[in-house]
């Protein structure tokens, strides 16, 4: 039962939403650009104000009851819409459209196709970020994200594109030397590339559980893309996407060291703010890039349908 009739302060409810979002005080502090203890004191009031408590605290974290994520689901989707709205309403300029990507998508997927869609809106000036770090598409600088994952962000509308899907990758040269890669990987004298967490699941795909020792592991590089090049210069046996290497694999300069694909089952997605619905660049784009997208899951049906998932 609420304890007071009057609607909680809108500095309470700031408070507790960015503590929420963010799993911290101290962060909610920092990007709030106040104190720790006034965030607390924040929450506190509003936890007293609804008459239960939102958060457990542990002493490094804290943690949302049952009553503080049906709270918080809402508070997020809110204040997301609102700084949304404010966006659409200072950014009348629809022939400019900023975008950002994770760096491999957007090197070796997004950047070769985007000739076509020049061709198609040349009205259209499109800037392209690259980052790992998801940025925050309610704060100005960015209009539009392609992002990993499930689909689900707060404040946001997002369009599936492709399925993450991965499988072992090498040049003709090694195809033998990785011939026993899924029954005798021990045996298998060439390193490996990529993520460790990936190689893990496409093992655990395979029905193999065994830990893969750090000596089997190759030069760790930071991206994606930069493990497929070092694989196309032979430096190992690399795990990567038939989707966004299509054409390294049409070209034969890689083939698949092993026919067996797994999944994480995530996905690529492209993601604007749901109050942004009818800007027109971002409407042209998301179905230009919809269009890219289809063409490509058909070309990858073979590899797609055989894709085996694997929770991470």
């Amino acid at each position: 039962m609420v304890s007071d009739r009057r609607f909680p302060s809108l500095a309470s409810i700031r408070a507790f939403e960015a503590a929420a979002r963010l799993g911290s005080f101290a962060k909610a502090a920092e990007e709030l650009d106040t104190t720790a203890a006034s965030v607390s004191y924040h929450v506190r009031q509003l936890e007293k104000q609804v008459g239960v408590p939102l958060f457990v605290r542990h002493p490094n974290q804290v943690v949302l009851t049952e009553s503080g994520e049906i709270v918080a689901r809402e508070a997020m989707n809110a204040f997301a819409a609102l700084r949304a709205s404010f966006i659409r309403a200072v950014d009348a300029d629809e022939s400019r459209l900023s975008l950002t990507t994770l760096p491999t998508l957007g090197t070796s997927w997004l950047t070769p196709k985007l000739g076509r869609f020049r061709t198609r809106h040349p009205a259209i000036l499109l800037g392209l970020d690259v980052s790992a770090v998801p940025e925050d598409l309610t704060a100005g600088r960015f209009d539009a994200a392609i992002r990993n994952g499930h689909g689900r962000w707060p404040g946001l509308h997002a369009v599936e594109l492709l399925p993450s899907i991965f499988m072992p990758l090498c040049t003709p040269a090694l195809k033998e030397a990785a011939r026993l890669i899924a029954d005798a990987p021990e045996q298998v004298q060439v390193p490996l590339l990529g993520r460790p967490d990936w190689w893990t699941m496409w093992y655990r795909a395979l029905g193999k559980a065994d830990a893969i020792p750090a000596e089997r592991f190759g030069t760790q590089l930071a991206a994606e893309h930069l493990d497929i090049a070092a694989a196309i210069a032979g430096h190992g046996i690399a795990i990567g996407s038939p989707i966004l290497f299509h054409h390294e694999l049409a070209s034969g300069r890689l083939v698949p060291a092993h026919d067996f694909v797994a999944s994480d089952g995530r996905a690529f997605w492209f993601c604007y703010p749901a109050a942004r619905h009818s800007s027109r660049k971002i409407t042209l784009f998301r179905d230009w890039l919809g269009e890219e997208a289809s063409n490509d899951r058909n070309t990858a049906r073979a590899f797609i349908r055989a894709a085996v998932a694997v929770q991470p």
